[in-house]
């Protein structure tokens, strides 16, 4: 059996949506890499976020409790600056300790096309060994929330139909990320006490719609293994996807490379193959 790809989608302590390097209640960069070692995984990125939205309106119980003294009493979030020269000084720490492991740096991107100005004005963007591009808020007003706000707003599948036309104008506009991570980022929210399972079908065209703009722009689009979708491989190939990455999207070492056996088995039938090294995406 082909040995396990890299996982392109790991945060650490420098995610703000960690709690930062003092909590006790997330994963540490360290405590991921020996994680990694014990489980086999020959190689990952630490792809923190980096979003500067300046006008991003949540509701506070839609954060979790760790995340909710970002919010203010107006309900508009301020995320912390990410420390890159921290962030930077602990990969070297862990490429020390842990020889056996190739650790890529990374970022997750949040809505690209919209701040990639003000992304270089911060950081060396070339600096990066993988930069992934997100899609985690959309424009209500005269702010951006998050879906699971937009849910209490709006009929459920208006919202992912919002998210899907975004996808195109965002996440697949020029900028520096080579993967679109998560295009079933709003799915997460669905209300199914409510509307019951998700079933894509219904929204199909405006999944493959997004996903031809993604194919379009030359990138690859992220397999994210926090829950597994068949169609997502299967509808990614016939719309011309050329390539992908797998990703955990873990905040926690014990989430890391979840799922990946099954994920690599359904973009092996999608008809994806591994390069040689770990770190390659993998191509039809």
């Amino acid at each position: 059996m082909t040995s396990l790809p890299a996982d392109s989608h790991v945060h650490s302590e420098f995610s703000w949506d960690t709690g930062g390097p003092d909590s006790t209640a997330r994963g540490t960069m360290r405590a991921t890499c020996a994680r990694a070692v014990e489980i086999g995984l020959p190689a990952l990125f630490f792809t923190e976020h980096l979003d500067l939205e300046d006008a991003w309106f949540t509701n506070p119980e839609d954060f979790a409790a760790h995340e909710r003294h970002l919010v203010g009493e107006d309900g508009v979030v301020a995320v912390p600056r990410f420390d890159v020269d921290g962030y930077l000084e602990e990969i070297d720490r862990c490429r020390a300790a842990f020889p056996e492991l190739t650790i890529g740096t990374g970022l997750e991107f949040g809505q690209p096309g919209l701040r990639t100005d003000a992304a270089r004005a911060q950081l060396d963007l070339t600096a990066f060994d993988r930069i992934i591009g997100s899609l985690h808020t959309l424009e209500l007003g005269d702010h951006r929330v998050e879906p699971n706000t937009m849910f209490r707003r709006l009929p459920a599948d208006d919202v992912i139909r919002r998210y899907l036309a975004e996808v195109p104008s965002v996440v697949a506009a020029d900028g520096p990320h080579e993967v679109v991570t998560h295009i079933d980022y709003a799915v997460r929210y669905w209300p199914e006490e409510d509307e019951g399972p998700f079933d894509p079908r219904p929204l199909e065209e405006e999944f493959r719609g997004a996903m031809r703009a993604i194919a379009a722009s030359g990138r690859a689009l992220e397999i994210n293994t926090r829950r597994l979708r068949p169609w997502i491989p299967q509808w990614w190939a016939e719309e011309g996807g050329e390539a992908i990455s797998f990703g955990s999207d873990s905040h926690t070492p014990l989430a890391l490379a979840a799922n990946f056996p099954e994920a690599m088995a359904m973009a092996d039938w999608a008809g994806f193959r591994p390069g040689r090294d770990p770190r390659e995406l993998w191509r039809r």
